[in-house]
């Protein structure tokens, strides 16, 4: 299976459009569109009408998908790096930073690992 360069729960930092240099946390991933939703980030207003599920109707603030090349993954310093892949002394694929060298770990295994 390969080692995708963005993953769900990585930090990113957007590199272009209207919300340059903002950071945040990639709550979606999809993988066919080569898209992202980042939480917080290319928010759009959606009017809703009161039905069932939403008594009171309104308009809404929701995270629309971008283009993964928009975004760019924040290394240990805080700022922006590409991605290289390579494989470590076991076989194992793993990401690397290409401003510091050095490996970035999957946030699903972090997670797991707590």
């Amino acid at each position: 299976m390969a080692v995708q360069r963005i993953q769900k729960g990585d930090t990113v930092v957007v590199i272009s459009g209207k919300d340059k240099g903002k950071t945040g946390k990639v709550m979606r991933l999809f993988k066919e569109d080569d898209k992202v939703i980042v939480e917080g980030i290319n928010l759009v207003k959606r009017h809703m009408k009161p039905n069932p599920r939403m008594q009171q109707g309104g308009i809404l603030e929701r995270e629309q998908p971008m283009h993964a090349c928009k975004v760019m993954l924040v290394d240990a310093a805080g700022k922006g790096t590409r991605i290289r892949v390579k494989t470590d002394d076991k076989g194992v694929k793993v990401r690397v930073a290409v401003t510091n060298g050095e490996d970035i770990p999957s946030p699903r295994k972090a997670a797991a690992a707590s």
